[in-house]
């Protein structure tokens, strides 16, 4: 029988064991591209996935693989594929069911790299989208084709941080048969397990807080054997997403602490949103963990924790915000998030400017909006960096009144 460990055991045990040859702790960095085979039928067996093993870079590494193998148990999946990029993993996790003449719903907040493929890409595949609110279930069912094919969803999304009830959107989803992929990049699975929610596929930018420090670019689609072995062979394989051994291995290293880090993260998020919501230069903050957040509650019963992103408007809208971002002087102005560091960014400017303006504002993302990812850094030097940052900006509130 298997031993049920707690998350942060698992994290530093799950797939992993000594090296049978050395005794080494530590995973082996193994950047082969080609591997050898006793005799052809053995290699014929490993290509047509009859036995486990490796033949090519770009199908698989053994470093990889056991990342592939402890995400997987981390997400209480079947089995894992790491990619080169959370964009890599969102990409193939949608071709994975959706081709010519299919319909795909996606929810309407949602990070501006899976805006652009759905927009771009898909359409030139002959993919048909619609963005709905997928908080109600009524729009949901509304939206549904003859000829859709996924549900996907972001939750909470970026940046708005809109938390959507996924047991709901899964009872909606296997009703019409219809697979529901999410996006988990922003809660890890120390913070929501999606998988255990009904959906059939979660999706991660390890680059993210799976990584946690800043210098690896991946992503993960987790499922069962039989999509992650389709998305292998016939999506990443082919198109070459593959991740690579050193990436792996420093993934591996990172997710030994995910849970340590994670969950300071949410402690000095929390701190971060309350300071910022009582601030008179702040119109309103974002965060499920204030009870003022519209989904609070289901945040609170579907979740472990709030997470380490905290969204706000600043009064004086884009002026404003431009203002106050070039006035951080501990807080970095950065793309990417979940790193130790305190990142800061503008998304009508940088992470969603390919929206057009309209979509941005029906989707909420107005000129004032600002990103936070809460580093790890000691809170109340980032709330000090925060303060005197907005301090700048009073002159801004005056004009706006």
């Amino acid at each position: 029988m298997k031993q049920k460990w707690g998350f942060d055991t698992l994290a530093v045990h799950a797939a992993q064991h000594p090296d049978a040859h050395t005794g080494a702790i530590s995973q082996p960095v193994i950047p082969a591209v080609a591997y050898a085979f006793p005799d052809v039928e053995t290699a014929a067996d490993v290509v047509s996935g009859d036995k486990e093993g490796t033949y090519y870079g770009r199908y698989g590494n053994p470093t990889t693989r056991t990342l592939e193998q402890k995400v997987a148990e981390l997400e209480g999946g079947e089995d894992s594929i790491g990619l080169s990029s959370g964009m890599a993993a969102i990409s193939s996790a949608l071709l994975a069911f959706l081709q010519h003449g299919d319909h795909v719903i996606v929810t309407k907040d949602v990070y501006g790299g899976t805006y652009n493929f759905i927009t771009q890409l898909a359409p030139r595949f002959g993919i048909e989208a619609h963005f709905v609110d997928c908080t109600d279930p009524v729009k949901i069912r509304a939206a549904i084709k003859p000829n859709t094919k996924a549900l996907y969803v972001e939750t909470p999304s970026n940046p708005k941080l809109t938390v959507l009830d996924l047991r709901m959107i899964a009872a909606v989803a296997k009703e019409h048969r219809i697979p529901l992929i999410v996006d988990n990049t922003f809660m890890t699975p120390y913070l929501q397990r999606p998988l255990e929610l009904g959906a059939d596929v979660v999706v991660h930018s390890a680059t993210k807080y799976m990584n946690g420090h800043g210098d690896v670019l991946a992503g993960f689609v987790v499922g069962s054997k039989d999509v992650v072995s389709f998305i292998r062979k016939r999506i990443a394989g082919d198109l070459g997403q593959n991740l690579n051994a050193w990436e792996s291995f420093l993934i591996l290293r990172g997710l030994k602490t995910m849970g340590l880090r994670v969950r300071a993260h949410c402690e000095n998020a929390m701190k971060v949103a309350a300071f910022l919501q009582g601030h008179p230069l702040v119109k309103c903050v974002y965060y499920p963990g204030l009870p003022t957040h519209p989904q609070h509650e289901l945040a609170k019963r579907q979740m472990r924790g709030m997470g380490g992103i905290v969204s706000f408007e600043i009064i004086g809208g884009l002026e404003a915000g431009r203002r106050f971002i070039n006035g951080l002087r501990l807080a970095m102005i950065s793309f990417s998030l979940g790193d130790p560091e305190t990142l800061v960014q503008h998304p009508a400017t940088m992470t969603h400017f390919s929206i057009p303006c309209e979509e941005r504002q029906q989707f909420g993302i107005s000129d004032g909006l600002i990103r936070l990812s809460v580093g790890l850094e000691d809170v109340s030097d980032i709330i000090a960096d925060l303060d005197q940052a907005l301090s700048l900006c009073s002159d801004v509130r005056r004009k706006f009144g």
